[in-house]
């Protein structure tokens, strides 16, 4: 089973806040104690954290699920719950999060970014947070918020120096076990690449550059054809390109022709692409004018992974090529989508007919440990109103005995 995995959904929660205490102080010598329930601790949040040791995301292609711990309950004597842990998700770099309608929402490129994926619940305040001069000894308390929850899609774009590109069996995996230490799957037949590889060059001189051995290209690539899009994507981010053209294809097509087909779908993927710096290569020059016809017009370097060919030459070319885009590629930064929270709240009408108020301050209102308690009651009726929930309910065409739902709460609309 293949060990590089680039693209999954995760779903991940924050942790529930902690539900507040009721709570009286009763001890000897000490009349009316007064109130001493402690507030619940706030949930864990989910940070997703760029890391340059994870290769892949094959950790969440059979476990999916993330969730941080969940905030601790207030108790007596005012302690309060201690809030609960977060849960740090580790990921490689060049990570790009989506939520469910594609959307990117955040993109971790470097060593080191982190993004909040689910934010904890808010802890419930005890009953001695509901003391006023209005209520001198309140017997109820504020429930903890549940933990923030949803799916997101990851796609990891693999960042190297130097991105093969070609058509299937040309010999990209060859040449990239040639040049560096990486041990790809090597055979005669189409598409023997199902999994990017990557591989690292050093110099003599002490350069180093990663090079990233691609999937085979065909025509109709960027319109998912082939291995399609699944694998273009990891083009994106080399700083070069290194396009090998065969010299030994069996059907005579020439070499001119195999890069204006391989870069007219680069471009119809990314117009960028077309623009990218390469070096252009003929590959299994040993096999030239053996298998199809010999390309006497071929200007480009001659290469042949098996016989060493052009190769000491090939590796001078990409480090000066290598080396010229490091020095004009701008610093990268994390892209990363902010959205205020809403303190507001909305009415929309579900298709059971009933009204439904969303909004977290409105969901906190009835959020109380006891609302059969009747000062539980009047506390939730006066921050609704003082909200201007009953209002809104009111403009949005609710009537005498309409169902509403708040949070988990359903309730009997009544004019007042």
């Amino acid at each position: 089973m293949s060990q590089f995995v680039d693209e999954c959904g995760l779903n991940v929660r924050g942790g529930d806040g902690g539900a507040g205490c009721v709570s009286f102080r009763r001890e000897t010598f000490v009349p009316r104690g007064g109130l001493d329930g402690g507030n619940g601790g706030k949930g864990g949040d989910v940070w997703l954290v760029a890391d340059r040791n994870v290769a892949s995301l094959l950790a969440f292609r059979d476990h999916p699920h993330r969730r941080a711990t969940s905030g601790v309950h207030g108790k007596g004597k005012k302690q309060h719950g201690a809030a609960g842990e977060d849960l740090v998700v580790a990921v490689p770099e060049g990570t790009v999060v989506k939520d469910r309608d594609e959307e990117t929402i955040a993109d971790l490129v470097r060593h080191g970014d982190r993004w909040l994926a689910a934010e904890g619940g808010r802890g419930g305040r005890g009953n001695a947070s509901f003391l006023s001069n209005r209520r001198r000894a309140p017997t109820f308390a504020e429930q903890g918020e549940e933990g923030e929850e949803r799916w997101l899609r990851l796609e990891l774009k693999l960042a190297a120096d130097v991105a093969l590109v070609g058509f299937p069996n040309v010999g990209k995996s060859t040449l990239i076990s040639r040049i560096s230490a990486a041990k790809p799957k090597i055979a005669d037949y189409p598409f023997t690449t199902l999994e990017p590889n990557l591989g690292v060059v050093r110099t003599d001189e002490g350069f180093e550059l990663v090079v990233a051995d691609i999937p085979g290209l065909i025509e109709g690539a960027h319109e998912g054809r082939g291995l399609g899009h699944r694998f273009l994507r990891h083009i994106e981010r080399a700083r070069a390109l290194l396009v090998l053209c065969d010299l030994a294809m069996a059907d005579g097509t020439t070499p001119e022709a195999q890069e204006r087909v391989l870069v007219r779908e680069l471009a119809s993927y990314r117009p960028e692409l077309a623009e990218r710096p390469r070096l252009v290569i003929g590959s299994r020059a040993d096999l030239e004018g053996l298998v199809g016809p010999a390309h006497p017009n071929f200007s480009g370097r001659r290469v042949s992974a098996v016989t060493g060919l052009g190769l000491p030459q090939l590796i001078g070319d990409l480090v000066r090529l290598v080396d010229q885009a490091r020095r004009a590629e701008p610093v990268p930064e994390a892209y990363i989508v902010h959205r205020p929270d809403s303190e507001g709240f909305r009415v929309v009408q579900a298709e059971d007919g009933a009204w439904v108020v969303e909004g977290r301050a409105a969901e906190r209102a009835v959020a109380l440990s006891d609302l059969t308690n009747l000062e539980a009651l009047d506390y939730a009726r006066q921050r609704l109103e003082t909200l201007g929930v009953n209002r809104a309910l009111l403009r949005a065409g609710a009537r005498e005995g309409d169902r509403v739902r708040i949070g988990r709460l359903e309730l009997e609309y009544a004019e007042d």
